[in-house]
Parts: structure tokens; C-alpha cells; sequence
């Protein structure tokens, strides 16, 4: 994937956030004080969706041999503009460059503290795009309506409002134990119940002010 969403320059790196939104981690019910947990979480969820995953608006999501479908994590993509380490919440927003969507794809699966990897990072499972946004152009990141279609049809609608950390909170969050580097991608998250997509249907994810993101499912034979 070319990383040059001039005049922005992606450093291949995205880390993605779980359970940001308050209806999944209602949606775990008591699994969250359950072992090994035994609570919610204090801190973001975080995982890598390493570079084999990073794909385009346009390309083929595979859909390997034995699933049914793929799950489709519409999010909001935070753009870092320049080494950010214990930043705090009244300045997070500086840290921003830009934004754009990302698709967090996934196989539907049940782990949610400790993503699978096979699950969640392989090829193309992470589409991006169709451009970046400079942060002074979007002045209202918490307050973006997301929606997903499949084969045309609306099949989500959320928010970037009402997140158990707001876009500010999770970059003075995360960046209090890990420092992010200019061009580094930072998820805010997908909303609950992620919309599933079967082999030949077409994606489609739009967030306010930032344009669509498109993908189609092919099934993994069709591929090789």
C-alpha cells in the first residue's frame, strides 16, 4: 500500500482500540468479572493491525476457506502529527494532524481482551482511506455519525459521540504508557454489534466529512 496521503505520510503503523464504545462492554455482561479478568477494563484495549493488513479503498477483502464472514469495524482514524508521549487531555487534540477511516476487519471470533492475531491481522484486513482530512478541517471529532452499508443497504449507524474515551481522553490515555509517532494511526474504535459481510457482497463504510471507504469480499479461492 502506498502510505502517501500527500500531504500526509503514513508511518505503517495502526493500533487499534476494543471495547471503547459502552455498548459492547455491556454487551460482555458478567464475562468482564469473570477469570482471568475478574473486571472491566482500566486502561484501552489495545492491539496492532501490523503492515501485511494495511489495503486501500478498492481492494478485495479475502475471505479465507471455512468462514462464512467477514466483520467489518467501521472507525474513526486518528492521524498523529508529531511524537506524542504523556500528553495531556486539554492538549491531545494538537497531536492530531488529520483523520480517516479505517476498517478494522476481522473473523468473527470471541476473544476481546487478547485479539487473535490470526483473526485480525491478515492480509488486506485493514483498508484505509480514501484520504486524510487535515484536523483543522473536521473541528467536531467526537460528534461524527458513521454508517456502514453492505451491498447498498444500511446496515449501521453510530457515533463517534458518547465513547467511554472520548478522541482526546484516548490519545492522553494511550500515549501514558506508549509514545506515538508522527504518522501513526490510532483507532477510536467501532461501535458495537460490527455488521457481518459474506463472500461476494460489497462494503461500504461513510463517516461524516471524511468520504467513503469501499471494499469488496471475495472468497479465498478466488484470489489465489
Amino acid at each position: 500500500m502506498n502510505f502517501d496521503f500527500s500531504p500526509f505520510h503514513l508511518s505503517g503503523v495502526v493500533y487499534g482500540t476494543l471495547m471503547n464504545d459502552p455498548e459492547a462492554l455491556a454487551d460482555l455482561g458478567e464475562q468482564v468479572n469473570e477469570a482471568p479478568y475478574k473486571a472491566p477494563p482500566k486502561a484501552p484495549v489495545m492491539y496492532i493491525k501490523p503492515r501485511n493488513t494495511l489495503a486501500a479503498t478498492g481492494s478485495a477483502l479475502c475471505l479465507p476457506a471455512g468462514h462464512q464472514s467477514l466483520e467489518i469495524g467501521a472507525c474513526l482514524g486518528l492521524v498523529i502529527g508529531r511524537t506524542a508521549c504523556r500528553v495531556p487531555v486539554g492538549q491531545a487534540l494538537d497531536y492530531i494532524a488529520g483523520y480517516t477511516i479505517v476498517n478494522d476487519v476481522s473473523l468473527p471470533h470471541d476473544s476481546y481482551y487478547r485479539p487473535s492475531i490470526r483473526f485480525k491481522a491478515r492480509d488486506g484486513f485493514c483498508p484505509i482511506g480514501p484520504r486524510v482530512i487535515p484536523a483543522s478541517e473536521l473541528n467536531k471529532p467526537d460528534e461524527l455519525d458513521v454508517s456502514v452499508y453492505i451491498d447498498d443497504d444500511l446496515v449501521q449507524q453510530s457515533s463517534t459521540a458518547g465513547r467511554v474515551r472520548s478522541v482526546a481522553q484516548l490519545v492522553a490515555d494511550v500515549t501514558d504508557f506508549m509514545t506515538l509517532q508522527a504518522g501513526d494511526i490510532l483507532m477510536l474504535g467501532a461501535a458495537a454489534r460490527a455488521p457481518k459481510a459474506p463472500a461476494g457482497s460489497k462494503v461500504k463504510i461513510e463517516i461524516a466529512g471524511l468520504g467513503c471507504l469501499e471494499n469488496t469480499v471475495v472468497n479465498e479461492e478466488e484470489l489465489s
